[in-house]
């Protein structure tokens, strides 16, 4: 007969900072490691201590106590202290694709520090788990996850749900758990929670109690005699008589091994007892099949400034100075600041903790968050300021005869994976005087303020020769300042002109030169633009727009002639939850724009960008009646509230912007607001119309296909879910997809005409969770801009390559001036092209080890692509690598190309050696 197992895996589980300040955690962080190593030092019975799969934990001690460094180490080479493989315990949902990516790649780059590293995927408390975990943990050799929530059992507040039904995704707490495409992983759930072996009794009689019923609930959902028992919980003390209370267990339980154990062996003792009816699992675990109130999902809509906040800062490290530095390096011999890349992100991460970037904290630790976004920010638009000059100084702008010696060129940077056209803004200097400090600067800005340069008179050309439709503004003479690298800094008085023009297809991972000529005579005309503006609309060669007098419109696909009627409605309602769940009021009816009159205004109208203004005045409820009051305080469950929305009404204007570009496939849209209400919620509704029962939503590493239509179990008046880049409902023909900026989170409605509702502002009063935590800045009062795009299609958003469009709309531009002069770089330059209909570029950066070109790509289609890439420097080798960036196979490049195939949703990266290094 097998012997059951009882291991006992201590831990604790540390949430950087959630219901008190980070620095109130970091005081019992501190405290708590103190303990561990002296429990390691004294008592040889307790063996193991899981440090909660963060390597973050280790800086935040050392920082304190960094003469423990010794101490530290030699408990982790000798496996007692387990770490890794990630950095932060992130929300795998509201982090990017490359951010999951980064944040594993630096948890081991720590781990290997010390020279060991945990390969568990762990994820105890992630809130959903993203479908591509397994394919990300199988190419970092990490053939386990083990997870709290996204299957039944554990139920909402981490209750355990009885009895075992068949409506249970697995019988059993194991499982096997697969990527879509098809990498797979032994699953283990904390069917009991991360807690269920926390506090072992030493006194017999309470430890028989305790055993009864933890041994049993173990044993009825285990597919082994092996049975987990986590040593621990959230901010858990080490418990400093475990070994006392594993002797009282034993001496108990004879028939049971009770043993301090680690994942490590846990793992291999199970692997071993695996039986043969384990279910599959596939794809994202966000608890589909539960009453749909634990799922925390609407974390993606609490504090939406910082989501706005994370995607901005995410995506110019991705598509802004990784890229930008790999350019500089190829092409200048520019070192790659591997270390300022990794402090920008680790800064960046420190935000992406699940109580972090999910919003669901006390106010303190999101005032100090907004300070960790900016520091990543500014560190790497330092680095993307000194790749861009150092770019610049190669190209070669001396042989387009058309621009001149006095012309001003700017050459404009498309870090994207796709050629784009696009309107950009830049501001020039066209005449520039140093001074040192003292009282010379107003002389030279009057001097540089009378110069005759007649700035706005001129011409944009391109590096063709073709003139470009621009609007050109004198600015004046501002004050700037250099920080050359020999010197002092030198400040100086510039005269400036803004230009505002399309930027027409400058080439993927590549830039574009243009330069302004300025002449006193009169501009030469640009080309004829197909952009015009209507009556109440706008159109040019792809789609039209109409407003209507409440300020929806219609949009009408020129090439397939579907027009989506209805757009853009506001819509709000009361909302009694927190910072986890939204609640609506029963009996509360939404309030929506719908024939609302708005003030529309025509406010740009130029050939390469209108722009409509639409203003509504609007009266929404000012916050929740009196009762939510003592509801709070008496902590009534969210879902037993009967507070309603007070009868007092507030205006609340937003003002709405719609663009559409001369070569735009959609319509892009900013709202502004001034938010004084409170409890309440704001969607933009998209009536899409068309008949589906699925929908795609960009996800981690793939275009997820979810179900418009829960499973039956599913009691939730909301099925709010998340995204990153966009959202799109198609019916096989016609397609409609929402792009957006840190707008995480969406509902496809069930009304009938399959509307996407966008999040745009959720304003709740308390944190939630165990306890009474006001957050009063949760409300988010103050003033708002969020942005979104829409753009109809033919086909679905892969098909159709609309994916493309959405990412880059996410992806800011970038452009340095330069001046006439010879250089060994061409004025339009590509680093790299590739072909692969439903493949999309991820990253393009160097590798530690090696300094390879690291390119990822994920094919978001469910069939295979063929991928062919052709590098513009010279390789010496190519090589298969994965998400560590470690060199496999070696690849041949027949005529300078490389042919590949990227398999259904596989995530695929290549290292490419440069020719010398």
């Amino acid at each position: 007969m097998t012997r059951t197992t009882a291991h006992l895996i201590s831990h604790t589980h540390w949430d950087r900072e959630w219901y008190m300040p980070y620095e109130h955690h970091h005081y019992l962080l501190v405290e708590l490691m103190n303990n561990l190593l002296e429990t390691l030092e004294q008592d040889e019975r307790y063996r193991y201590f899981h440090l909660d799969g963060q390597t973050i934990i280790i800086e935040d001690y050392l920082q304190v106590h960094p003469e423990k460094r010794e101490q530290l180490e030699k408990y982790i080479t000798e496996g007692r202290i387990i770490i890794g493989p990630w950095y932060v315990l992130q929300d795998e949902f509201l982090t990017s694709s490359e951010a999951n990516v980064r944040n594993l790649l630096i948890g081991h780059q720590d781990a290997a520090k010390y020279g060991v590293i945990s390969k568990l995927g762990y994820f105890p408390d992630s809130f959903g788990n993203m479908g591509q975990a397994p394919q990300l943990l199988q190419q970092a050799d990490i053939d386990t996850a083990v997870f709290g929530r996204g299957v039944k059992p554990t139920g909402f507040d981490n209750v355990v749900i009885d009895p075992i039904s068949s409506s249970y995704e697995s019988p059993y707490s194991e499982m096997f758990w697969t990527s879509p495409d098809g990498s797979k992983v032994v699953g283990v759930l904390f069917a009991n929670w991360y807690s269920n072996g926390n506090e072992v009794p030493v006194d017999p009689e309470e430890a028989k109690i305790f055993w009864d019923k933890r041994l049993a609930d173990a044993g009825k959902y285990a597919s082994t005699s092996e049975l987990l028992f986590m040593n621990g919980c959230d901010h858990q003390p080490v418990q400093q008589d475990l070994g006392d209370a594993i002797d009282t267990a034993k001496a108990l339980y004879p028939e049971v091994d009770f043993v301090h154990s680690s994942f490590d062996n846990y793992m291999a003792a199970l692997k071993q007892q695996l039986p043969a009816d384990l279910v599959t699992v596939e794809g994202e675990l966000r608890s589909q099949h539960t009453d749909g109130w634990g799922t925390l999902v609407n974390t993606a809509s609490a504090r939406i400034y910082l989501k706005q906040l994370n995607q901005v800062g995410q995506t110019l490290l991705e598509k802004g100075a990784e890229p930008l530095a790999a350019l500089a390096h190829l092409v200048s011999g520019k070192d790659y600041p591997h270390q300022l890349l990794t402090y920008a992100w680790k800064t960046l991460m420190q935000n992406h903790p699940h109580d972090s970037i999910c919003g669901c904290s006390v106010d303190e630790v999101h005032r100090e968050m907004i300070g960790r976004f900016d520091k990543s920010r500014h560190i790497t638009e330092a680095i993307i300021e000194e790749s861009l000059q150092a770019v610049a100084g190669q190209i070669d702008t001396s042989g387009v005869e058309a621009w001149g010696e006095d012309s001003l060129p700017v050459t404009i940077f498309n870090m994207t994976g796709w050629d784009r056209s696009g309107t950009v803004s830049v501001e020039l200097i066209a005449a520039k005087s140093y001074f040192k400090e003292g009282p010379n600067p107003v002389a030279i800005a009057e001097r540089l303020a009378e110069l005759p340069l007649h700035l706005e008179e001129g011409s944009l050309v391109d590096d063709s020769g073709r003139i470009v439709a621009a609007k050109a503004e004198d600015l004046g003479v501002q004050f700037g300042y250099e920080l050359p690298k020999d010197q002092f800094r030198r400040p100086y008085m510039a005269r400036k002109i803004r230009l505002t023009f399309e930027a027409g297809q400058v080439p993927a991972l590549g830039f574009k030169t243009f330069a302004w000529v300025p002449s006193s005579s009169k501009s030469a005309q640009a080309p004829h633009s197909s952009l015009v503006a209507l009556d109440h609309g706008m159109a040019n060669e792809f789609i039209s727009v109409h407003i209507h007098e409440d300020g929806s419109y219609d949009v009408t696909d020129k090439r397939s002639q579907q027009t989506f009627k209805g757009l853009g409605r506001y819509e709000d309602c009361g909302d009694i939850g927190n910072e986890y769940v939204f609640r609506q009021p029963d009996g509360d009816i939404a309030l929506t724009t719908k024939g609302v009159p708005a003030r529309i205004t025509l406010i740009e109208n130029e050939p390469y960008r209108i722009r409509y203004e639409i203003v509504h005045e609007w009266e929404i409820p000012a916050a929740a009646d009196a009762l939510f009051e003592e509801e709070k305080r008496k902590m009534v469950p969210f879902r037993k509230r009967q507070a309603a929305r007070s009868k007092e009404t507030l205006p609340f204007r937003i003002v709405t912007t719609l663009t559409l570009e001369q070569s735009g496939k959609g319509v892009q849209v900013s709202a502004s607001f001034n938010n004084q209400a409170k409890d309440h919620r704001l969607r933009v509704l998209f009536p899409t119309g068309l008949e589906a029962k699925t929908h795609h939503a960009d996800s981690v590493f793939e275009a997820a296909e979810r179900d418009i239509i829960p499973a039956p179990e599913w009691i939730n008046p909301s099925n709010a879910q998340h995204q990153h880049a966009f959202v799109s409902v198609s019916d096989g023909k016609s397609g409609f997809t929402v792009a957006n900026k840190g707008l995480n989170e969406y509902e496809v409605l069930r009304d009938g005409l399959n509307t996407i509702a966008v999040t745009l502002l959720r304003s709740v009063a308390e944190l939630g969770d165990w306890g009474v935590f006001p957050t009063p800045e949760a409300q988010c009062l103050g003033d708002h801009t969020v942005e979104f795009a829409i753009y109809p299609h033919t086909g679905n958003v892969i098909e159709s390559m609309t994916f493309a469009e959405a990412y880059q709309y996410q992806s800011p531009w970038f452009h340095t001036q330069t001046e006439p002069k010879q250089g060994t770089l061409p004025s339009t330059y590509q680093l790299a092209k590739w072909n692969g209909h439903s493949l999309a570029l991820s990253a393009f950066k160097l590798s530690l080890d090696h300094e390879d070109v690291i390119i990822r790509w994920y094919n978001l289609a469910h069939q295979s692509e063929e991928l062919t890439l052709e590098p513009s420097f010279p390789v010496e080798n190519v090589y298969s690598s994965d998400i560590l960036e470690r060199r496999h196979g070696l690849n041949q490049l027949a005529e300078g190309k490389l042919q590949a195939s990227a398999g259904k949703a596989q995530i695929i990266t290549y290292a490419l050696q440069p020719l010398n290094k």
